[in-house]
């Protein structure tokens, strides 16, 4: 099994007073990870995804928590966000018993504001996983063998059952998506019709690492801008795409208030779409180069706290940067090139922000891609 950047992080809290609650996709490898941790210990397991499970932890009393928790001094329950009211049950198990170490993990983020985070305030360290990263990739399989996969890491993603299934890789990911992928969404919103769903994923599939208009998508995809901009934000908190804001400080025509769309995964992107084509005969191999490498950076400035913001940057005359990196009040501007065409970066940007200039391509990504 690949070892996870996030397990000697969490590793260190345990017995730290606090809650461990862990976030992200299905099937990132959450349970994995806690049960690796855990793997010593005895543990109490407690599956949301079963009902018994579910109706014992809706509400209980304290005496009735006592009941369950029995002598167990370290309790890890699976996909909370399957129970109603489940953040007052675990801040009772916060406060009323001390000595037990609590471990959760979450599929989606849908209202954890108010299930988990509300009452949990101080009570906890909350952390979120996403698919394999690099990193976490080259160190498993070596330097060479991770060079030689780079393409189809491009192509098929980082999910660990579409790693760990070689061969099968288009297979896994129809699974995948068909089974898990509106699973959270349609249970934690009120999308009804996921038809209109899987339009507008196409849509953002097909421009992605492009400017996305909301005005643009609610014509192709047949629904208001409002309604657009809500899907977007479920989509996000389903762990599915995320959003790179424009950059704007001081330059006049400076384009405010944009933002591009990416993929957590490329691998759930070109099933969206259906293409697995090879690098060689695609129209889209810059923009999966791109996907990659912001994907890996968030990855890498989210489990290590880097505290970095990230943007892109564009003006109205066309003059652009693929990505922005505001980290200690130091900018650093980024071009993705997946030859080694060497860009022109604005001369303006540069004197403005003071900003340092970075070519990323496939001779240096890995001092972009492991921070």
């Amino acid at each position: 099994m690949l070892k996870r950047l996030l397990e000697n992080t969490i590793t260190s809290k345990i017995n730290g007073g606090k809650a461990i609650v862990l976030v992200g996709a299905r099937q990132v490898g959450k349970t994995t990870l806690i049960r690796t941790i855990l793997k010593e210990l005895e543990y109490l397991f407690l599956d949301a995804d079963d009902p018994t499970v579910r109706t014992l932890l809706s509400g209980p009393n304290t005496e009735q928590i006592r009941t369950i928790i029995a002598d167990h001094k370290t309790i890890f329950l699976d996909e909370a966000q399957r129970i109603p009211g489940i953040g007052l049950t675990l801040k009772i198990i916060t406060d009323q018993f001390k000595d037990v170490q609590l471990l959760v993990s979450c599929s989606s983020s849908f209202d954890l504001g108010n299930e988990l985070n509300e009452p949990l305030t101080g009570r906890k360290w909350e952390y979120e996983m996403f698919p394999i990263c690099w990193e976490e990739y080259e160190n498993s399989i070596g330097f060479v063998k991770s060079e030689q996969q780079l393409e189809n890491r491009l192509l098929y993603g980082f999910y660990p059952e579409v790693i760990n299934n070689q061969g099968n890789e288009k297979e896994t990911l129809k699974n995948m998506v068909n089974s898990y992928l509106y699973r959270d969404i349609l249970a934690f919103s009120d999308i009804r019709k996921p038809e209109v769903l899987d339009k507008l994923l196409q849509a953002l599939a097909l421009q992605m690492g492009s400017e996305v208009n909301y005005n643009e998508l609610s014509q192709i995809v047949g629904i208001n801008k409002i309604t657009i901009q809500n899907y977007i934000e479920i989509l996000e908190k389903g762990y599915i795409v995320f959003r790179l804001n424009s950059f704007s400080r001081n330059l006049r025509n400076e384009i405010k208030q944009t933002r591009k769309i990416y993929f957590y995964d490329n691998g759930i992107r070109n099933m969206i779409i259906g293409n697995f084509n090879p690098l060689n005969l695609r129209v889209d191999k810059g923009a999966l180069w791109e996907n990659f490498l912001v994907s890996e950076r968030l990855k890498q400035n989210i489990y290590k706290q880097t505290f970095s913001k990230i943007y892109f940057w564009r003006t109205r005359q066309q003059q652009e940067i693929d990505f922005v990196e505001e980290k200690n009040g130091e900018i650093s501007a980024y071009e993705f090139k997946w030859n080694n065409k060497k860009p022109k970066f604005p001369e303006k940007f540069i004197e403005i922000y003071n900003a340092k200039c970075f070519m990323i391509d496939r001779s240096n990504f890995r001092e972009f891609v492991k921070i």
